[in-house]
This record gives structure tokens, C-alpha cells and sequence, in this order.
């Protein structure tokens, strides 16, 4: 049992993320002392939100500079701390030569630098990792060899590599690296979220993310003409969000949490799309054949290892973990797609229509 004094400051890396930006937003309304890292403090765009909280909370947020492969830059924003949620990781999944310099090595690498701070800073008590689904598995397929067909916290990705879904082989790293310094100490606790697709409003515009291009397919006419059968878990980042506070704040919270509040697919989301616009966007019409799929994916971008492993297996993810232990609940899907939506169109990324 690890209870945190809730007047030390808290210790967000990479504040100005997606999932952090909303925990540093939480945090401070509950009352809470926040340090928060990034790249730049100084940068003039990108940090709008972060200013506007800090001013909202007077005194309550301090940005402090830290890049994740700077092994003592977290040394000095972390004095005083009891509590490290540490989210500052790579998430792209295209677009890069080298994938083990673009995605292995700095998530690894920024874990252990981020935890080998921690080991050096006696206040510290516990330290929430934002991990992955993609620690647990790494293709649909690998739910074939799961006893009982569900993923649990128990499982972990042993089919990804550096060659293969290498964003999610950056994630199973860098949490085994986490563990492994963990298991090395005695002084502090470790929790992990591992949330699915993280999908909702960012407290910034929209910027290039994963979630956003996955979005942007859905509705910018890619898949007008067919969607894969991709099942896919789906949460949303608020939800996320929230669970890093109550994995923070609960004494008996302890190990891996599934966050993931739904499975859903492109066609199905184009569908809970299409039913509060109507035809106004280039939503799927169909779900397309996996033969199809599987034909066009190097002009879509995907590997057919990848349409092979993926598209046409049921994917089922136990969350009953984080339901019973940190008492986490979920926002409808349908809500968090609108609200992603609606934010695209908000920030003209998608033309609005009638």
C-alpha cells in the first residue's frame, strides 16, 4: 500500500502531450502541484494550453526543460516529488527510415533515464508508466494461442520486432525495461496503463498523431469505397487520463491496467459517424473484402504481413482490472468519436459541410 501526500508535487513527462496534457489539466483541478517536462519551455507555439492552465492555477505549474535521451534532465523537476507519471514516449507508426532510432531507443532509452532519476530521488513513492495494449500483443492473431480468447494483463507481446509492428515492440521494450529497474529496487512502486487506441479532443489543435491520421482516413474519402475489418481497442483520452490519477492515488494499485473502453473498426466508427451526419462525409460505404485489403495495402501504406495478422481476427481485451482495482469507468464511444470529429472540423483539418 503506497499512499502519495497530495501537497508534494507531481512529476508529468512530456506535458505538453496528448494523454499528459489532459493529466496535468486533471491533476491541477484536483488541487494538485504539477511539474511538468518538455523539450522547450521557451517554445513560442505548442505550450498555449499549458500557459492558460498555469495561469488558471497560479503557482500550481512549473514547466521544467527535459529531453527523454538526457540522462540527467530529470534530476532537478523531479526534487520533492512522490509521484512520477511518466508519458513522454515516440508514437508514429510511419514514416521513418531508421525504426529503431526513430521509435526502440528513445522509448527505451527515455524509460531508463526517466527511472534511473526516480532511483536517485529518495521522495519519490511511486511511478505510473504509460505503457500500451501493445505491450500485451501485437497482432489480432496472437489471440489464437490465448487460452479463453481474451488478452489480459497477464499477457505480453512476443510477436513484434524491430522489422514488425515496430512502434508496438518500442512499447513491450520500454515497459520490460521499466520493470526490470523496478524489480532491481525496493523504495518505490510501479503502475502501468496500457490504454488502446486513444482517440478524443486534444486541449491543443489538432496536430499529426497517429490518432489523427486514423481519423482522417475514416472521413477524407480513403475508405469511402471499403474499410478494413480491423478490430481495434478504443478509449478515449480523457478516460486515459484519468485513469493515470486514480493509478496514482489509489494505496493498493499495483501492477499492468488494460484501458480500453470499446472494440470497434473503421466501418463501424464511419457508421456511429454517419448516423449523426448523414451522408455529408466520405464515410465508408462498405467493409471491404480482406483479398482486397490485402491486394492494395502496399498503395495504402500497409505491409500484407500486417493485413495477414490483423484484418479478419476478433480481438477481445479484458479491462475488468482496472474497473474493479481503480475503479475506472468509460465515456460511450460514440461520444469520444464526435468529439474528435467535431475538433477536426473545428480546426479545419476536414472541411465542415451544411
Amino acid at each position: 500500500m503506497t499512499t502519495i501526500n497530495p501537497t508534494a508535487p507531481v512529476l508529468v513527462t512530456g506535458a505538453s502531450g496528448y494523454i499528459a496534457s489532459w493529466i496535468v489539466k486533471y491533476l491541477l483541478e484536483a488541487g494538485h502541484t504539477v511539474h511538468g517536462t518538455v523539450r522547450d519551455p521557451q517554445k513560442k507555439s505548442g505550450l498555449e494550453h499549458l500557459h492558460k492552465l498555469g495561469e488558471v492555477h497560479p503557482g500550481k505549474l512549473k514547466l521544467f526543460k527535459a529531453d527523454l535521451l538526457d540522462a540527467g534532465a530529470f534530476d532537478t523537476p523531479m526534487q520533492g516529488c512522490e509521484l512520477v507519471m511518466h508519458t513522454a514516449s515516440p508514437f508514429i507508426i510511419s514514416g521513418f527510415k531508421d525504426a529503431n532510432e526513430a521509435l526502440v531507443r528513445p522509448a527505451v532509452e527515455g524509460t531508463r533515464n526517466v527511472l534511473e532519476a526516480v532511483n536517485r530521488t529518495a521522495s519519490v513513492k511511486r511511478v505510473v508508466l504509460t505503457s500500451s495494449v501493445a505491450a500485451i500483443f501485437g497482432d489480432n492473431a496472437d489471440l489464437h494461442a490465448v487460452p479463453g480468447g481474451v488478452f489480459t494483463e497477464e499477457h505480453w507481446n512476443t510477436s513484434s520486432s524491430v522489422n514488425h509492428q515496430p512502434y508496438s515492440y518500442s512499447k513491450v521494450a520500454a515497459e520490460r525495461e521499466a520493470w526490470k529497474i523496478h524489480d532491481a529496487q525496493s523504495r518505490w512502486d510501479l503502475v502501468t496503463i496500457n490504454p488502446s487506441l486513444v482517440l478524443g479532443p486534444s486541449m491543443t489543435r489538432a496536430s499529426a498523431s497517429t490518432s489523427l491520421t486514423t481519423m482522417k482516413q475514416l472521413v477524407d474519402g480513403t475508405m469511402f469505397l471499403g474499410a478494413p475489418d480491423l478490430p481495434m481497442g478504443v478509449v478515449d483520452v480523457r478516460d486515459v487520463a484519468m485513469a493515470h490519477l486514480k493509478a496514482g492515488y489509489t494505496p493498493a494499485a499495483k501492477g499492468r491496467h488494460i484501458v480500453s473502453g470499446d472494440v470497434s473498426t473503421p466501418f463501424k466508427m464511419g457508421q456511429l459517424l454517419r448516423q449523426r451526419y448523414g451522408g455529408k462525409y466520405l464515410l465508408p460505404l462498405m467493409q471491404a473484402p480482406k483479398a482486397m485489403i490485402w491486394l492494395i495495402a502496399p498503395l495504402a501504406g500497409l505491409q500484407r504481413k500486417f493485413v495477414d495478422l490483423n484484418v479478419g481476427h476478433p480481438l477481445k481485451l479484458d479491462n475488468g482490472k482496472g474497473r474493479r482495482e481503480l475503479g475506472l469507468a468509460y465515456r460511450p464511444f460514440a461520444e469520444t468519436l464526435t468529439d474528435h470529429f467535431e475538433q477536426m472540423l473545428d480546426d479545419g483539418i476536414v472541411r465542415r459541410r451544411g
